[in-house]
């Protein structure tokens, strides 16, 4: 385990990715009309995840208790690889409450001790938003995925103050813990960088 946090670490230095922190403290102002509830969060996410429900429901409330409610929110389908390097490429709506729906395309490249492949229906939390236009950054941090078969989880990439949280129920053969980044963009490219 100590390797593998050396390596993630190593690999964060190296790319010279200066992520903030994703923690709880002031990571979200109290919310107004422009936050998602748990209610609508879960009843959403059962509608597109459907049989995973009951998981998604405690995942949803662990991240609302660390990061509070979020302002958007992402519906997605993504698919993944990696030999030690990896890449990721997915795409979905994101949903606000008062600046409407958006087509979003991501990708991205990792590195760590990360073998396997596997394809996830995603749905992204997106804290502390300002515009639906700012989702077009690189977001950062660090991810372990453990899948053989089935699978469901959580983890949390930063930018800033924004703060995305993609919950993955997926199917596949992988292993690992791995640092990188999401890009998002308007169109879809096969440039992860």
């Amino acid at each position: 385990m100590r390797a593998v946090i050396r390596l993630a670490a190593v690999a964060l230095v190296l790319t010279g990715l200066g992520f903030g922190s994703a923690s709880a403290q002031g990571a979200a102002p109290p919310h107004g009309g422009d936050r998602f509830t748990v209610t609508e969060l879960v009843n959403s996410g059962h509608t597109f995840f459907g049989s995973v429900s009951r998981g998604l429901a405690q995942v949803i409330e662990k991240a609302v208790s660390q990061w509070g409610l979020p302002n958007g929110y992402v519906l997605g389908e993504d698919a993944g690889g990696a030999i030690v390097a990896g890449l990721r490429y997915g795409d979905g709506v994101l949903y606000t409450k008062n600046a409407g729906d958006l087509k979003v395309y991501w990708q991205g490249p990792s590195v760590g001790w990360d073998f396997g492949g596997d394809g996830a229906r995603t749905m992204m939390l997106i804290y502390n938003l300002p515009a639906t236009e700012a989702i077009y950054e690189r977001f950062g941090g660090v991810a372990g995925s453990a899948y053989f078969v089935a699978g469901f989880g959580m983890t949390a990439l930063t930018n800033a103050s924004v703060v995305v949280v993609p919950i993955r129920s997926g199917v596949g053969l992988r292993l690992g813990a791995n640092v990188g980044y999401l890009k998002f963009t308007p169109k879809p490219t096969w440039n992860p960088l």
